[in-house]
């Protein structure tokens, strides 16, 4: 971004000879061969729910009765489902029922 030398007001492209003009005393300005280019950061994060048909291998498994079907075994994982400064919310998912409930810890 650059501002004009005599009036201090932003400097605009000129469309019709490619350089840079103030729009309030004409004041021009020849551009550069060196132009900065920005790139976006294309990858964006994704952000994982499990559901019911994910593999239940790769979570961490837990001892707890399963109050649905009495089965000993569970999966769980935690989420920061209030505000910072609450704790987190741990979710457990029966591995014999697919029975899944959560404890505010």
């Amino acid at each position: 971004m650059k501002f004009c030398p005599k009036c201090d007001v932003h400097l605009r492209r000129n469309t019709s000879d490619s350089g840079i003009i103030c729009p309030k005393c004409g004041y021009t300005e020849k551009s550069s061969s060196k132009t900065a280019e920005i790139k976006k950061d294309e990858a964006k994060p994704e952000i994982k729910v499990l559901d019911e048909n994910d593999q239940k291998e790769s979570l961490s498994t837990i001892k707890i009765d399963c109050e649905k079907c009495g089965n000993d075994e569970a999966v769980w994982w935690m989420l920061q489902t209030r505000s910072a400064d609450e704790p987190t919310t741990q979710f457990y998912r029966c591995t014999k029922c697919n029975n899944t409930w959560r404890n505010y810890a």
